[in-house]
C-alpha cells in the first residue's frame, strides 16, 4: 500500500485523522492563517480544541476547525476578531444547548451529575477541502488547488504575516513558476473578477495581494547574475503596460537558472527602451503586453531590427511577445510563446546559442 492510500486510511471525512485530529500547523495551513494566528485565536478568545490527545499537543477536531473557519468567514467581512470570537462562541453556545435538551440523560447517572455540554461531539465532518470553493465572504475559486482557498482567505482578511507565509511556502513546494501558474495567479484572477463585480469594493485586496506576491517573489529569487557578454536578457512591460507581476515572475525564473536579467518594470517609454536595448546589448528582449491596446507590433519590429557590435559582426536580439495582449497581434518571425514555462524555455534556448 503506497503512503498516499495509507494517508486516506488514517483519515476520517473531512480530511481530519482518525486518530485524534489535525495539528495546529495542519490546522493552520488548511485555514490559509500563521500557526500564531490560531494559536492566538485559542489563548485570546477560547477558540482552542476541546481536549488534548497525550501530553501538551493539541488536536483539532472536525467541529473545532468548523469553529475556526466560521471565524475565518467573519473576519474577512471586516468583523473585528474579538467580536467575531463572541459570534463563534454564542452560536457554538446555542448548539450545545439545543443537543443537551433534546439528548436523553444515562440512566445511571443523576441529572445534577451530568457534564455541561459545551459542543455537539457528533457534528457532522467537515466536507473534503477540495471541494469547497468559497474563500469566506462570496469569492469563488471553483476547483483550485487548496493553497489558492488559504492564500485568498488571508487576502480578504488582510493578514499580512499569514499571505506572505503562505505565498513563500507555495513557492517553496511548487517552484516559482509552477507556484504562479497553479496557485497565485488563479487567486489573482478570483480577487479581480470579485471587484469588478462589487463596484469598487475588494480594489484594496487585490492592491494588498499583489504588492504581497511581488515581495515574495523577490525574497525567493537568487541575486542577480552577472552579466556575460552577449547572454543579457531584457524585460520590460511596454508603454502603457503596468501589469508587471508576471514579468516578475518570468525575472526570478531566469535568475533561479543563473541567467543575467535586466528588469526594467512597467510602462517603459519607447526612447528608454531603446536607451536600456543599445546600453545592454541583450541576446533577448521579452515585451510584456497585458491588453490588446498597449501591445505594439510596429514596437517590437523596431526593437527586433537594432543592431550592435563591431562591423562584420554585428548582432541583433531576438525579441519575445509576451503576455496576453499580443493574441491576435502575433509579429511574423518573432517568438510568441503561450505561457511564462515556455517563455524561460525559448530564452534558455537563445541564450546557449
Amino acid at each position: 500500500m503506497g503512503t498516499h492510500e495509507r494517508d486516506r486510511e488514517d483519515r476520517g471525512r473531512g480530511g481530519v485523522p482518525l486518530g485524534g485530529g489535525l495539528t495546529t500547523g495542519e490546522v493552520a495551513r488548511r485555514l490559509g492563517v500563521a500557526p500564531t494566528t490560531v494559536r492566538t485565536w485559542d489563548r485570546r478568545y477560547g477558540l482552542g480544541p476541546d481536549a488534548h490527545t497525550g501530553g501538551r499537543h493539541r488536536r483539532w477536531t472536525a467541529t473545532d476547525v468548523a469553529r475556526l473557519e466560521r471565524m475565518c468567514a467573519l473576519t474577512a467581512t471586516g468583523i473585528p476578531p474579538a467580536e467575531a470570537a463572541r459570534t463563534v462562541l454564542g452560536e457554538a453556545t446555542q448548539v450545545a444547548e439545543s443537543v443537551a435538551m433534546t439528548a436523553p440523560a444515562s440512566p445511571d447517572t443523576p441529572p445534577q451529575a451530568q457534564p455541561p455540554a459545551r459542543r455537539p461531539s457528533d457534528a457532522p465532518p467537515l466536507p473534503p477541502a477540495h471541494t469547497r470553493s468559497r474563500a469566506g465572504s462570496g469569492l469563488r475559486l471553483g476547483d483550485v488547488r487548496q493553497e489558492c482557498k488559504g492564500i485568498a482567505r488571508a487576502a480578504l482578511r488582510l493578514d499580512a504575516a499569514a499571505l506572505d507565509e503562505l505565498l513563500e511556502a507555495a513557492i517553496l513546494e511548487h517552484g516559482l513558476v509552477a507556484a504562479w501558474t497553479e496557485v497565485i495567479m488563479p487567486t489573482l484572477q478570483a480577487v479581480g473578477r470579485k471587484w469588478e463585480s462589487s463596484g469598487e469594493r475588494y480594489v484594496e485586496v487585490e492592491h494588498f495581494l499583489s504588492w504581497h506576491v511581488s515581495g515574495a517573489l523577490r525574497r525567493g529569487a537568487p541575486p542577480s547574475a552577472a552579466d556575460r557578454p552577449g547572454a543579457t536578457i531584457v524585460l520590460a512591460c511596454v508603454p502603457g503596460e503596468n501589469h508587471t507581476l508576471p514579468l516578475e515572475v518570468l525575472a526570478a525564473a531566469l535568475a533561479e537558472r543563473g541567467l543575467p536579467v535586466r528588469m526594467f518594470g512597467g510602462a517603459l517609454p519607447v526612447e528608454s527602451l531603446v536607451t536600456a536595448v543599445r546600453r545592454t546589448g541583450p541576446a533577448a528582449v521579452g515585451l510584456w503586453a497585458q491588453s490588446r491596446t498597449t501591445a505594439s507590433r510596429p514596437l517590437a519590429q523596431h526593437v527586433a531590427a537594432m543592431e550592435w557590435g563591431v562591423r562584420g559582426a554585428r548582432r541583433k536580439p531576438v525579441v519575445l511577445t509576451i503576455g496576453p495582449g499580443w493574441s491576435g497581434r502575433t509579429v511574423t518571425g518573432l517568438p510568441r510563446p503561450t505561457g511564462l514555462a515556455e517563455a524561460v524555455a525559448v530564452l534558455e534556448s537563445v541564450v546557449s546559442r
